[in-house]
């Protein structure tokens, strides 16, 4: 047997290693955290050194790390092109988007997770094998469809085809299960319509994913180069991305434009993540709360 002052000892032994241990431990994460940090901001960055390096120094080897003649000469070829039509040409077809798909997608997840009616597992299930479909195998179908309705080369064929994401029904979904339903039978016994039911109890509670759904639907939009290369026709019709990458040409490519256009198209993203972060982190892990 072990006498009691022996035990005491060997715990306080062990607390005081414990705590010893802990700081380095948190030191050792704390250093792999900024590491990765450096390392995934380090385009962000080569991207904003590079819109102040005249085109001679951006494809110097080895590279210049910092632009220690910095110039605003890329800016100024720049906004040359439209950019300010391509600018709202992205902003207006992601913002669009970005609304159209949180209210129906809120709409569907509500109605999947707090519903019973026949076929309801089924509906769900084919959104979630829709979120497995790439978007190459309907392009040929959609475009007929988009043609034969007159919707190339126009707003609404470049927003309306988006609108039903499946990945957006399915965090919804997700989420929305997590409203305790009692708070709708009370609701219900109260007297509230559907209607006031979802604006006044499911909306608020589901902001958080909306949040980042919002996110998520805003950066996809303004990044899908293919879509809106298949469905532009005009130059008035183009957005930021496709502009940008129509300064290339066949013999030469002015690289400083070229990352003075892509740091001038971060710019929103950064703007919206930064308005929505707050909802961000707990929208993309409360809704795997329950399956």
């Amino acid at each position: 047997m072990i006498e009691p002052s022996i035990q005491t000892s060997i715990k306080l032994k062990n607390k005081a290693k414990t705590k010893r241990l802990l700081p380095v431990g948190k030191t050792f994460s704390t250093l792999v955290l900024i590491f990765f940090a450096i390392l995934f901001l380090f385009p962000f960055y080569w991207v904003i050194t590079g819109a102040f390096k005249l085109q001679i120094v951006a494809t110097t080897i080895p590279p210049e790390w910092f632009p220690l003649k910095p110039t605003m000469q890329n800016w100024v070829d720049l906004f040359k092109n439209p950019v300010g039509r391509w600018t709202f040409n992205s902003f207006f077809i992601s913002f669009s988007e970005m609304v159209l798909i949180c209210i129906t997608a809120s709409l569907a997840g509500y109605v999947l997770a707090k519903k019973r009616f026949p076929g309801r597992n089924l509906i769900f299930w084919m959104f979630i094998a829709a979120m497995a479909l790439p978007k190459q195998v309907i392009l040929v179908p959609l475009f007929t469809m988009l043609a034969d309705m007159g919707w190339v080369d126009t707003y609404q064929g470049l927003i309306f085809p988006a609108v039903g994401w499946p990945f957006g029904v399915f965090l919804m979904k997700q989420f929305a299960q997590t409203i305790p339903d009692e708070l709708i039978e009370a609701a219900k016994m109260d007297g509230c319509s559907e209607f006031r039911i979802f604006t006044s109890i499911i909306l608020p509670m589901l902001k958080p994913a909306i949040g980042a759904l919002a996110i998520f639907t805003f950066i996809a939009s303004w990044n899908d180069y293919f879509m809106q290369l298949i469905m532009t026709r005009s130059s008035e019709m183009q957005t930021l991305p496709l502009g940008v990458a129509a300064m290339q040409s066949e013999f030469t490519t002015n690289y400083g434009v070229l990352m003075a256009g892509a740091a001038l198209s971060s710019i929103p993203m950064i703007a919206i993540f930064l308005a929505f972060q707050k909802y961000f982190t707990q929208g993309i892990t409360m809704g795997a709360v329950k399956g």
